[in-house]
């Protein structure tokens, strides 16, 4: 049985069990609806205490479930049939109660966390709306605005906030069921609450819903889900309560079908798998107890930080006693920040600070476990930091590279012990951003490449194991991308454009500005070291402006031009000169955001089937959740080769092989033409012979 029944005198208590997270399988729902007419059938119960056994309350539908037609009993029936109970039903909520979970909580007459708790709707997260009332009862239990932020944004909040917005009644630091229990024994004695389903909502204006649509419509960037949310809560305030869960049902029932939905499950299920590759099962990583970061600039501090976060003691290494302090004070400013943020409070972070010490002695580092080093970019810095830790650190101790574009291989040779060395390539701002980009060399061993994505687990981070090419996965690709810029603005597009028309695709910002903002100067660096190997990179206009002192942001001009008190960028007259003088001679046309974006990925999918074909991506997917988790890549279009299977692949060749013939992309590459033909993209493996 999923679920029990025991008695504490006179309160039923009934006790979920369905590992790993009791999720609303079917199986669930049927023995739910059972158990509901078994104990208003029993005159000895007065109460009924909802629990979970394992480490949470409910916490949604049954991911098995996903994508399948639902089959009764449907959650809206289970919900109805416990707020329609005669009995007062009370959630005990550990853990986390989401999705159709906080709809069932939403069924029950009272709600009682445990401090740790959290409590959301992310159904948006995965293209869909709620399903089983929680549009239409939540407003009415914790009003419309606070409604719409968590229903439309999807994030769970923690009980004491619950608690503040009254959807919990009671937050629980000691033993939660007997506390459970001891509410119900009380709450049976009192006249039971009126249902939500039978509450009116406060009203708002019509001023409150059209701010509100245009606000969600700019952070949702085309996602369609947190807008047809808001239409039910709005609904859920102007209709009843049966219109409003009709229209609910109705809108659930269309989405969980679209192709937002099914990328977004997508990307889901790719998370879900991305820190246990079937490559490296049954290879026990080494633990983990202590770690350092050599180097406390804008990196390092971000390295620290996420470390420090997971719980690490943490070493921090710089050449001398004044780079020591200025490492740690730039750490120092990340915890300040989050603190000003209201993401942890000053004493977390004061403790978080004293958990990390910093020295200029390498002899510090003897019993570290793990160390990653995160100097300038340059190979002569990097080997020499190495050489230092060959004879600083243990023999087993795990040596981790944070390069973003230089060879681990070649930092890495003649280390002693090579078997213990790794890429780790984190992205900017470290403590931030999901994405880790894992790269071993020709010697690293299965358990040093197995510590690596248990790292991003305890990190938070989602692992791609990349091979070793310059730029790795993502950056290459970013290659791609800022070429294909650049041949726009020598072919008719603005900076303007370009941008504008990446951001309706769904990028949080275009390739210009997000340069702006990073430096121009960090792509000219790299464009150098390539020229250096006798490449020939393309960068006609981001060059020039480099060499006359526009590198963003940080100069007051680089794409765009830019105020002292005001970072909006504004197109720039000395660019459009530049760019004029760049183009001259060359054919001129007419773009529009369509073409823009066409131009821009579908190049960057030629170049990410090239990564497929030579092993640097052992999977499709790994593609998509570095671009999601690295570059901003609009999750619900569910990464760049999921976008590009859905959009079609031979009319992917088709268009690139157009724009092929104007000098605007290269051609589509043998594995794309292939692609085109199967269907699918191959794995290297799969596309032997």
């Amino acid at each position: 049985m999923t679920v029990t029944i025991t008695h504490e005198g006179t309160i039923a208590v009934v006790t979920i069990d369905n590992p790993p997270v009791n999720a609303l399988s079917q199986a669930l729902r049927q023995e739910l609806m059972e158990v509901v007419s078994t104990l208003e059938a029993d005159a000895t119960v007065s109460a009924v205490v909802l629990a979970c056994a394992g480490r949470t309350f409910i916490a949604g539908a049954d991911v098995n479930e996903f994508g399948k037609p639902p089959v009764p009993p449907h959650l809206p029936e289970v919900v109805a049939s416990i707020e329609n109970a005669k009995k007062p039903w009370i959630a005990a909520i550990h853990g986390s109660a989401l999705g159709g979970g906080l709809e069932v909580a939403l069924g029950c007459a009272y709600r009682v966390a445990a401090a740790s708790a959290s409590l959301g709707l992310p159904e948006v997260k995965l293209g869909i709306v709620p399903g089983a009332g929680g549009t239409v009862r939540l407003p009415r239990l914790i009003g419309v605005p606070a409604a719409v932020d968590m229903i439309t944004g999807g994030s769970a909040i923690g009980a004491g906030k619950a608690k503040g917005l009254g959807l919990v009644d009671a937050v629980v630091e000691r033993d939660l069921l007997s506390a459970a229990v001891a509410f119900a024994q009380e709450a049976s004695q009192r006249p039971r609450p009126q249902p939500l389903s039978e509450r009116s909502i406060p009203m708002v204006d019509d001023v409150f819903w059209s701010h509100t649509e245009k606000a969600v419509a700019a952070k949702a960037r085309g996602e369609v889900a947190p807008l047809r949310a808001l239409a039910c809560i709005r609904m859920a305030s102007e209709a009843d309560f049966f219109t409003a869960t009709a229209f609910e049902r109705e809108t659930f029932l269309d989405l969980r079908g679209s192709v937002q939905a099914a990328a977004l499950r997508h990307v889901f299920f790719a998370e879900r798998a991305a820190s246990r590759p079937p490559e490296l099962a049954g290879v026990a990583p080494r633990d983990i107890h202590s770690a350092a970061v050599i180097g406390g600039g804008t990196m390092g501090a971000g390295i620290v930080a996420a470390l420090r976060d997971a719980g690490l003691p943490v070493v921090l290494v710089e050449r001398d006693p004044a780079a020591v302090e200025r490492g740690l004070a730039n750490v120092g400013q990340i915890f300040e920040g989050s603190v000003k943020r209201g993401r942890i409070t000053a004493d977390v972070a004061a403790k978080r600070m004293s958990g990390v010490i910093g020295t200029a002695d390498y002899g510090a580092l003897a019993d570290t476990d793990l160390v990653i080093e995160a100097v300038f970019e340059d190979l002569t810095v990097k080997r020499a930091v190495f050489a230092q830790l060959s004879k600083a650190c243990r023999a087993d101790a795990i040596l981790a590279t944070n390069t973003s574009y230089l060879d681990p291989d070649e930092i890495g040779e003649g280390l002693a012990q090579p078997e213990r060395f790794i890429g780790l390539h984190f992205f900017s701002p470290a403590h931030v951003m999901k994405l880790l980009e894992i790269v071993p060399t020709g010697t690293t061993s299965p358990d040093v490449l197995a510590t690596g994505f248990a790292l991003a687990r305890l990190l938070g981070k989602i692992p791609v194991r990349a091979g070793i090419c310059d730029g790795f996965i993502g950056n290459r690709i970013l290659k791609v991308t800022r070429v294909q810029a650049e041949r726009l603005l020598l072919s008719g597009a603005t900076p303007t454009a370009v941008d504008g028309a990446m951001r309706a695709f769904g990028l949080p910002m275009g390739p210009f500005e997000a340069q702006d903002l990073g430096g121009l100067d960090i792509a000219a660096f790299q464009r150098k070291a390539a020229r250096e190997r006798g490449e020939m990179p393309f960068a006609p206009v981001g060059d020039r402006l480099v060499s006359i002192g526009r590198i963003g942001q940080k100069s007051n001009g680089g794409w765009y031009d830019y105020q002292l008190d005001d970072r909006r960028p504004r197109p720039s007259h000395t660019v459009a000169a530049v760019i004029a003088e760049a183009a001259a001679g060359r054919s001129q046309q007419a773009w529009d955001k369509t073409a823009i974006a066409d131009a821009i990925i579908l190049p960057m999918v030629n170049e990410a089937t090239r990564i497929l074909e030579e092993g640097i991506a052992l999977r499709a997917v790994d593609v998509d959740l570095v671009k999601i988790h690295g570059y901003g890549f609009p999750r619900w279009r569910g990464g760049l080769l999921h976008y590009a299977s859905v959009r079609g692949l031979s009319e992917i060749v088709a268009v690139l092989d157009r724009l092929a013939s104007k000098g605007l992309a290269d051609p589509a590459c043998d594995g794309l033409r292939l692609a085109a033909r199967l269907g699918r993209f191959a794995t290297p493996a799969s596309s032997v012979g």
